[in-house]
């Protein structure tokens, strides 16, 4: 996954989980919290991908 595809997973995440606390829906908060961890993920995955790539000039 890309990193803007990561960043932007956070972004909607953060916007479910604040939806879900607006509405009391507790379901959605957990959906929202779970897809911003998800896209740290990959952001973290992706740059240490980039930095093992850099460091074999791959």
């Amino acid at each position: 996954m890309l990193k803007g595809n990561a960043r932007t997973k956070q972004i909607t995440g953060r916007m479910r989980e604040t939806l879900g606390k607006a509405l009391g829906d507790k379901s959605m908060q957990r959906k929202g919290r779970n897809e911003q961890l998800r896209g740290k993920a990959h952001e973290m995955t992706g740059k240490a991908a980039d930095r093992i790539r850099k460091r074999t000039k791959h």
